[in-house]
Order: C-alpha cells, then sequence, then structure tokens
C-alpha cells in the first residue's frame, strides 16, 4: 500500500463489513518483518495496552490497530512515535470513520496521518458480468457473496438493525436506534433528490438541526452520501442544497423492501436505485475524492448528475437505466454553461457509442474497458 511507504500512520476508513480487516491482515502479510495486529475490541488485546506508550513504544515494523474509535486517546501516542528517527515502526488503524476518529487524526496527527476510505465491492473486483447481482445486493462482501437472494435480504437486514443498535452507540452516537431506522427508511425514500431539512423536520416533529445531525451521524459513518452542488457565476439561478443518496445500493433495497431483481425492477424508486449505483461506480472508477463530487441544478430545469472536477478537467456524468438513451436539452445546456470536456450517460445496456460531439452512451458494463482513471 504505497501510502504506509509514505506516511507514519495510515487510517482505513469504512462502514463495518466492508473488509477493512481483510485488506490489513493482507497488508500484513505482505510485510518484509512479522506484523502486530491488535483488535481493541478483543479483552486480552486491551489488556496489551494498560501501558499503551511503553508497549507501542517497544514494536517494530507494521502495527495494525483495529477499531481505534474505541481508543482515542491513542492518537497523540501516535503522533509522538511517528516523529521518531528513522520511525522503526508503521502504525496502521482502521475505524469505522466515527467523527471522533476523523477529529482527533486531523489534530492529533496532522501532516503525519493519510486516509483511505474503503467502500464494499465494487465492478472491478467482482466483475462487470456481475453488475446486477451488485447493484441488487450492493457491496458488502457477505451480501454479495450469499448463497441466494433471500439470505443476502436476511444478512442486510440483521446488518441495519446491529449497525443501529449497537454500532453507532458505540460510535458516541445518542439519538434513538429507532428514530434512527425511522430517518434511515425515509431517507431510503428520499434517496436521488435534493435535501429539503425542513420538510423531514416536519415529518419527525423536531428542528431543523436536529434532522441535520441525524444526516451528519449516518454520513459520518459511510452509509449516507451527501452529494454537494455545484454552482459559480453564472446567469442562471442554481440549486444550492445536496442530493443525499444512501451508500450502498443493498442497503438501500433492503431498507425499501426489495429483495429480488423482480421487486426492483417494478419498483417506483428503480430509476433513483440506479442513479446512486451507477454514479458509485464511475467515482470508484475514476478515483475522484469526495471533494471532486458535485451535482449541478438550475431552477430552471437544466441537471448533470454527476460533476467530476479536478483541476482544470470537467467531466459530466448522467445516469440513465434502459438500453436506448439520447441528447437532452438538459445536457447540451450542462456541457455549454459548465465547460466539460465530455459528458457520458451511463446505461444499462450492453455497448458504449457515440451519440453527439463530446457526448457518449457509455455501458455500465462496459465501464472499466471505456472509462479512464483519473491521474
Amino acid at each position: 500500500m504505497h501510502r504506509l511507504r509514505s506516511a507514519p500512520v495510515v487510517a482505513i476508513l469504512g462502514a463495518r463489513q466492508t473488509g477493512k480487516s481483510t485488506l490489513a491482515r493482507s497488508i500484513a502479510e505482505q510485510q518484509a518483518r512479522a506484523a502486530t495486529m491488535l483488535d481493541l475490541e478483543d479483552p486480552a488485546d486491551v489488556a496489551r495496552l494498560s501501558d499503551p506508550g511503553l508497549f507501542l513504544r517497544g514494536l517494530r515494523g507494521l502495527v495494525v490497530l483495529d477499531e481505534i474509535q474505541r481508543r482515542p486517546e491513542l492518537f497523540p501516542i501516535l503522533r509522538v512515535l511517528a516523529d521518531r528517527p528513522r520511525r522503526p515502526a508503521r502504525f496502521l488503524v482502521l475505524g469505522s470513520a466515527s467523527p471522533e476518529l476523523l477529529r482527533q487524526g486531523s489534530e492529533s496527527l496532522a501532516g503525519r496521518i493519510a486516509f483511505h476510505e474503503l467502500a464494499g465491492f465494487d465492478l472491478e473486483e467482482v466483475g462487470a458480468s456481475a453488475w446486477r447481482r451488485l447493484w441488487l445486493r450492493g457491496g458488502f462482501p457477505r451480501s454479495f457473496r450469499a448463497r441466494s437472494d433471500k439470505e443476502s435480504m436476511a444478512w442486510r437486514r440483521d446488518f441495519v438493525s446491529t449497525f443501529l443498535e449497537r454500532d453507532l452507540p458505540q460510535l458516541g452516537v445518542t439519538t434513538p436506534a429507532p428514530t434512527l431506522r425511522r430517518f434511515w427508511s425515509m431517507l431510503a425514500h428520499w434517496h436521488g433528490q435534493i435535501w429539503n431539512a425542513s420538510e423531514f423536520a416536519r415529518a419527525f416533529g423536531v428542528s431543523v438541526p436536529t434532522i441535520g445531525r441525524y444526516l451528519d451521524q449516518l454520513e459520518g459513518t459511510l452509509v449516507v452520501r451527501r452529494l454537494p452542488a455545484w454552482h459559480e457565476n453564472l446567469s442562471k439561478r442554481q440549486v444550492k442544497a445536496p442530493k443525499v443518496y444512501v451508500h450502498d445500493s443493498g442497503l438501500l433495497h433492503a431498507l425499501l423492501g426489495l429483495a429480488t431483481e423482480r421487486d426492483l425492477l417494478g419498483h417506483p424508486k428503480v430509476g433513483a436505485s440506479w442513479e446512486g449505483f451507477a454514479l458509485e461506480q464511475v467515482v470508484r472508477r475514476l478515483g475522484a475524492g469526495r471533494d471532486e463530487c458535485f451535482f449541478w441544478a438550475t431552477h430552471g430545469g437544466a441537471e448533470l448528475d454527476l460533476l467530476v472536477v479536478r483541476g482544470r478537467t470537467r467531466l459530466g456524468f448522467e445516469m440513465k437505466l434502459g438500453e436506448t438513451p439520447g441528447v437532452t436539452a438538459s445536457m447540451r445546456s450542462a456541457l455549454a454553461d459548465l465547460r466539460l470536456q465530455r459528458l457520458d450517460v451511463v446505461h444499462s445496456g450492453e455497448h458504449s457509442f457515440e451519440l453527439a460531439p463530446k457526448v457518449r452512451a457509455l455501458a455500465l458494463p462496459r465501464l472499466l474497458d471505456d472509462l479512464a482513471v483519473l491521474r
């Protein structure tokens, strides 16, 4: 992992069950010397850290600290150890993306820590031919690999319950689980729409800041994506509120009660589900950071599902469920107003083809072949 060669501390962040520990073990096995792995949910490993400064100071090579959010007081110690001459040890910390982890990491280890976000499986990992299964079941390894759709749905429902009732309280979230379950379910029905905090606040009978805190909690644990709006000095009035998505398509379908592909294709949210799924695959294929991804919309009706901005490069993407996408007035407006290098319409057919100058129909099954990674 190249970040470990340049930074003394690397944090792998991701929702529960995305494979952080499996990745860490794989990295540890590739090290020239034996690595030390400590699980901060294991009482035996916690006991070894009764004097963390003394214990960690004596370790050499790679040191893995799993579930680091349970011991935020370790961050100042890691700062001291990261500054030692010749760096006798490097540290790989794993966490479920708690706000505490992000805050402590940025404050205590500024300039010493690199972050890597680990989501579930994507097209590159499962193969393009398995895209329908990935869309339905999502990228959590146990959900995707389940023996049947029924077993996969059961796992995702259990995940939702465990996440709300056990994992979030361990991360310091005090909002009652039934409240967050209801909020998350309502958010699933809002998936792919422009966020309206006032409407949610009225539905829950709470203040707008309280609703904002609910959204922050789910976004902070990487189960919800808040896609900011892009706006600049144009003559058109532009939307400034973000869009919201359930991060994993499998969790979205579990919250909506869609167990099979037939259930999904017959549901009113199928188009929004496709939009979120295709958007995630494009973002991961490009290697785009969260600060490079936006959507764009005007009050006159023009809209672009995804705008990726890196330096002077501007790429636009529309997500269309179907095999025969066409060029719309909204796309032409986005091309001109945003000065896009190109606009790709990501669809569910089998073939990619040119639609117009700078506009291409991009088949999701061919995403790995036809969409180059941003450098």
